[in-house]
């Protein structure tokens, strides 16, 4: 009897895989896509250089294992995402919260493209308000109203949160409320 319950609580063998989710990040050079990566991995932070082209990295959490695909923000290789776009079922928009009134708008715009986009418009969203730590940072409701979210995404699934490298636990809980959207995904019926 005693070695039934010790088999039963000792060998059970493996964890059941993690899902695997292929995200793609997007958002203004400077924003901090890179920076907000690189942490959640445990990379060092001292050696990150603004992303020019892509790069992907695999970012685990218990739950499930996020493949995203960073695309690189400056003017001349925006015109290129949407390339990048197909697999991907969810997505990632950084914004720097306390960025110029010129930059919010291009990524305002850059924003409303990507939820209007046909690879991207029925996916969930992660829009991350980030550099909240600086003092021209603006609110979450400010940068809501500001992205004039409420008409262009009613319907769709996404999340607004504020954000900064000085709390990681506040981007990782965002990211697990993406991984929830996400499994949300693979429960419902396939449209047909």
């Amino acid at each position: 009897m005693d070695y039934l319950c010790f088999r039963a609580l000792c060998c059970k063998g493996p964890p059941p895989p993690r899902p695997e989710y292929d995200l793609v990040c997007i958002g203004l050079t400077g924003s901090g896509k890179t920076s907000l990566l690189s942490q959640l991995c445990s990379e060092n932070r001292e050696n990150i250089v603004s992303t020019t082209g892509f790069s992907i990295k695999a970012v685990p959490f218990q739950n499930a294992i996020l493949n995203v695909k960073e695309l690189g923000g400056a003017d001349n290789i925006r015109k290129y995402w949407s390339r990048y776009y197909q697999g991907s079922q969810g997505v990632i928009f950084v914004l720097d919260s306390a960025s110029s009134e010129d930059d919010l708008e291009t990524a305002r715009n850059e924003l409303h493209s990507a939820l209007q986009h046909p690879q991207l418009c029925t996916l969930p969203f992660l829009i991350l308000a980030n550099h909240q730590d600086k003092p021209a940072a603006r609110s979450v409701q400010e940068i809501k109203k500001y992205l004039e979210l409420e008409p262009l995404a009613r319907g769709k699934r996404w999340i607004l949160k504020p954000c900064s490298l000085d709390d990681m636990e506040a981007v990782k809980d965002s990211f697990g409320l993406l991984i929830n959207l996400l499994e949300d995904r693979d429960l419902e019926p396939p449209r047909i």
